[in-house]
C-alpha cells in the first residue's frame, strides 16, 4: 500500500493535507460567542420595546414630544420591531461564523447605542443598559470577530 493511501488527511486524489495545520482556535471565541448572545438579547429587548411603543404608549416616563427627536411612539414601535429582527438574524449568524454578520452587527450595534440614546429620555435605565450592551458587542466583534470562524 502507498504512502498516500495510509495518511488520514487523504482526500483520494492522492493529495495529502496532513501538513496544512488550521488556524487554531483560541479563548477569545468565546467572546464572539458573547457577542451573538448579546446580539441576539439586543434584539428581544429592541421587539419588547417595540411592542410596548406600539401598544401602551403612556408607559414611558416622557411623552414623545420630550425626546431628542419628536417621533411618534408608534413609529418608534415599528422601528425597534424591524431593528430587533435584523438584530436577532445577524446574532444568529455570528454564532456560525459569517462574515456578512460582523458587518451587520457592528452596523446594528451602532445604531441600536444611537437609537437608545434618542430615547434616553423616555427611560432612561432601560436605555442605558442598552447601549452598554451595545458597545461590548462592538468590542467583541471589531477585536475578536475572525475567531468564530475557526471555532
Amino acid at each position: 500500500m502507498s504512502d498516500t493511501a495510509q495518511t488520514a488527511g487523504n482526500t483520494g486524489s492522492g493529495q495529502s493535507y496532513q501538513g496544512v495545520q488550521p488556524t487554531p482556535v483560541t479563548g477569545w471565541a468565546g467572546w464572539i460567542a458573547f457577542a451573538a448572545a448579546m446580539m441576539l438579547l439586543l434584539g428581544v429587548f429592541h421587539l419588547i420595546a417595540g411592542l410596548v411603543a406600539l401598544f401602551k404608549d403612556d408607559y414611558y416616563v416622557v411623552g414623545s414630544s420630550g425626546l431628542v427627536l419628536s417621533v411618534d411612539y408608534t413609529a418608534w414601535g415599528w422601528i425597534h420591531l424591524l431593528g430587533g429582527g435584523v438584530m436577532c438574524a445577524a446574532g444568529l449568524g455570528l454564532l456560525v461564523g459569517q462574515m456578512w454578520a460582523r458587518v451587520v452587527a457592528v452596523l446594528l450595534a451602532m445604531l441600536s447605542a444611537i437609537a437608545n440614546l434618542v430615547f434616553l429620555a423616555a427611560n432612561p435605565i432601560w436605555s442605558t443598559i442598552m447601549i452598554t450592551l451595545a458597545v461590548l458587542v462592538i468590542w467583541a466583534v471589531t477585536v475578536h470577530g475572525s475567531e468564530m470562524k475557526n471555532a
